[in-house]
């Protein structure tokens, strides 16, 4: 820790402004500047030591005693090195509250910036803070905390220390993505995420779609009267303005609807009074019916809304299943003058039923369609993203070490058909080029390839967890970690760009 202490004496750092920029990096240890706070006679910031980042403090005096960490006393200096773990978050957080996740209900444009390493926020934070967009950094689902042998109160201490590190403090969201149980659902309020996915898949009964009007009668004949009353009173024979457009209900669609969704609408109440209770107002619920086959209809999406506002549920923002594909990591995938048609009239019913949100789930690299979102929604918007900024610590990887990213490769190959089980995709890989026919200077190439880029894309978990990759991947990370940050802030800008989201000005 001398050579820290060395730092912070040669560069007047306890004694200093406190709002300095850039980085000190001198033998082998590291001071991000903009880290630099001081609170009661005390100094904080993000350091490096050897390739290993911590939570320093240090002193003239005595320092505080609630930090788990190693002290260290040089010429008067009294220091203390911490982890970046979840018990010295929940102290810094008392001291600096701008590190705290918090509910982004009244933002109009939020930006899901899943990061599955839980390196790559500062890549976010120097993109989403050139625009009127408020990041949602912490955000994970189950499936990929499994993967990444991750938890939830990691995922936050992780982006939070970063924020700390970036000086952000203009408000952050976390996400529990994908939840489906309420068990799920406390694990992710007890790390402290005020945004819950809550995904309807196991509640939803997707199956009458396709029945004939014979058997949606038979089916709806078996609810209970007060339910069938509701759904015919309300809406069979009945049209409703929305935007430009008319949505009607035949008596059979009104059927179809209630047996789609009746059990999904009562759970999504429970889990709202269940988020009022744990966290007052200050939640963010987004309500997800996108895991499904079939789009979404738009007469559909408005029977949810109607629901859900007769419930009083207090929505967020909502994704439902969009016309074409919406694969990961790549561009939209179907005709887009279909896509634009439709999504006007889900833009219009969201506007029109509680002014919530459109959420675009897998929403990363949908170039093409993106200006037709933007326009639609006028940015009253979420876009999750996740596995793109993985994609884009590969590409990191492609300039820094590309041996590594030769193994990382062909390792792909062996993880794809257990990856397949978990991610739906339609990638060939038989038109990816041959990586022994690839000179180095142009393995970012694979990195533009849709096949490659999702075999890349839903591997990770494998990869992540392979011996032969794993250290040698973070530490090479670690070691050209400005250079990632800009490849993701690079890749992130286009995307706010192309949405149409205004620079910097009233979020």
């Amino acid at each position: 820790m001398d050579r820290i202490a060395n730092l912070i004496r040669k560069y007047e750092l306890l004694t200093g402004p406190s709002t300095p920029t850039g980085v000190i990096d001198e033998s082998g240890a590291r001071i991000y500047l903009q880290s630099l706070k001081k609170h009661d006679g005390t100094a904080f910031c993000i350091g490096t030591l050897n390739g290993k980042k911590s939570l320093y403090l240090f002193s003239d005096r005595p320092l505080p005693t609630d930090f788990e960490g190693a002290f260290h006393a040089s010429q008067g200096l009294h220091m203390l090195g911490c982890k970046l773990s979840w018990e010295n978050y929940l102290v810094l957080k008392d001291i600096f509250p701008y590190l705290e996740p918090r509910s982004l209900r009244e933002r109009r444009t939020t930006f899901g910036c899943g990061d599955r390493l839980g390196l790559a926020t500062p890549g976010h934070l120097r993109a989403v803070r050139q625009y009127a967009a408020s990041p949602v950094l912490a955000q994970q689902s189950i499936r990929e905390l499994t993967l990444t042998n991750r938890n939830y109160r990691g995922v936050v201490a992780d982006a939070a220390f970063l924020v700390f590190q970036e000086d952000y403090q203009e408000g952050y969201g976390a996400d529990g993505d994908h939840l489906k149980t309420i068990d799920d659902i406390d694990i992710a309020l007890d790390a402290g995420m005020p945004m819950i996915t809550l995904d309807l898949t196991e509640v939803m009964s997707p199956a009458p779609a396709e029945w004939s009007d014979a058997k949606i009668g038979e089916g709806f004949e078996k609810l209970e009267t007060s339910i069938k009353n509701i759904v015919l009173d309300a809406y069979s024979g009945k049209s409703f303005p929305a935007g430009d457009h008319v949505i009607s209900f035949s008596e059979t669609e009104v059927k179809r609807c209630a047996l789609m969704y009746w059990r999904a609408l009562e759970f999504s109440e429970a889990v709202d009074r269940h988020l009022q209770d744990r966290r007052g107002a200050a939640y963010d619920l987004e309500i997800s019916i996108d895991e499904t086959t079939a789009p979404t209809v738009p007469a559909h999406h408005f029977f949810i809304a109607r629901e859900l506002g007769r419930r009083n549920v207090v929505v967020n923002s909502l994704a439902p299943r969009f016309i074409g594909e919406f694969q990961k990591g790549i561009d939209y995938i179907g005709d887009l003058s279909d896509f634009e048609d439709q999504f006007k009239v889900h833009s219009a019913i969201a506007r029109e039923n509680g002014n919530y949100k459109i959420s675009i789930h897998s929403g990363s690299d949908k170039f093409s369609a993106y200006p037709a979102i933007g326009i639609h929604t006028a940015h009253r918007l979420h876009l999750k993203t996740a596995g793109t900024s993985w994609l884009e610590a590969l590409r990191t990887i492609t300039k820094a070490d590309p041996s590594l990213y030769r193994l990382i490769h062909t390792k792909a190959f062996e993880h794809f058909g257990e990856a397949t089980k978990l991610y739906h995709i339609t990638a060939d890989l038989s038109k990816i080029p041959p990586l022994d026919e690839t000179p180095d200077s142009e393995l970012g190439e694979f990195l533009k390839l849709v096949e490659s880029r999702q075999l890349l894309h839903i591997t990770y978990g494998g990869l992540l967890n392979d011996p032969d990759i794993r250290d040698r991947f973070f530490s090479t990370l670690a070691r050209f970690e400005e250079l990632h940050y800009e490849t993701v802030a690079t890749h992130m800008r286009r995307h706010l760009e192309l949405l149409g989201v205004e620079m910097s000005g009233s979020l």
